[in-house]
């Protein structure tokens, strides 16, 4: 029988210092996402999914937060620059990414705009995951390429055609659903929803009339941004 070593006391304190301090250098250089979304349950709990998908030790070495609101477009923008300070303070370490998303739905024109020229004005500059008319449109290019202006109960309409093939003719989407990331994932095409969406933002070239950019879908910057992070 092995002769058990044991290891002095002193020792042992010593690499929990080490340790310790280990960990507070990793946390100390963790690059820090922020993503502030219009919905309160919807988007936050897609970029959940997605967050919890990620490569292992990518959320070791990034940080990502994400708060659902109940705020649109200029609103949504302030109450992102006040969390963002209040991050800061009760941290004590900055946020490197700051994100908002949300949709056009029926708001002013006007509003709509000016939010996201707010944000790529702003500096540093303000992640913009616009939808134009609904965050759902980002869930339907994940199967087809859509180009037609659509209201937020034919997207709904369309989430069902989509999914019934797989998950019956009983199903109905959910918006506040906790699992529609896994349900995208495994019948539809992250792949495809990013070409989809790129596809749908470059028929419109340069133009700053966003609400009138309908459909069009700019959550894949983010997705595609997270999903690249190593």
């Amino acid at each position: 029988m092995a002769r058990k070593v044991k290891i002095p006391n002193e020792r042992l304190k010593r690499y929990a210092r080490e340790e310790h301090k280990r960990k507070q250098d990793i946390r100390a250089k963790r690059v820090y996402y922020l993503i502030v979304c219009e919905g309160e349950e919807t988007e936050p709990n897609y970029f959940e999914g997605l967050k919890q998908d990620l490569p292992k030790g990518v959320l070791t070495a990034y940080q990502i937060d994400v708060e659902g609101t109940g705020r649109n477009t200029q609103s949504l923008v302030d109450e992102a620059i006040r969390l963002k300070t209040v991050y800061e303070k009760d941290t004590g370490r900055p946020i490197d990414r700051l994100w908002v998303v949300f949709d056009r739905d029926s708001f002013a024109a006007n509003d709509f705009n000016n939010a996201i020229l707010r944000c790529e004005s702003t500096q540093p500059v303000i992640g913009c995951a616009w939808s134009n008319e609904a965050f759902e449109l980002w869930y339907l290019l994940h199967f087809h390429y859509y180009q037609n202006a659509m209201n937020r109960q034919q997207y709904q309409d369309l989430i069902d055609q989509n999914l019934r093939p797989f998950l019956g003719d009983s199903y109905h989407y959910e918006k506040n659903s906790t699992i529609m990331y896994d349900l995208l994932k495994e019948y539809g095409s992250i792949d495809d929803a990013i070409r989809n969406a790129k596809r749908l933002s470059e028929t419109y070239d340069e133009r700053q009339d966003y609400a009138e950019h309908n459909p069009c879908t700019m959550v894949w910057r983010l997705v595609e941004g997270l999903m690249e992070l190593k």
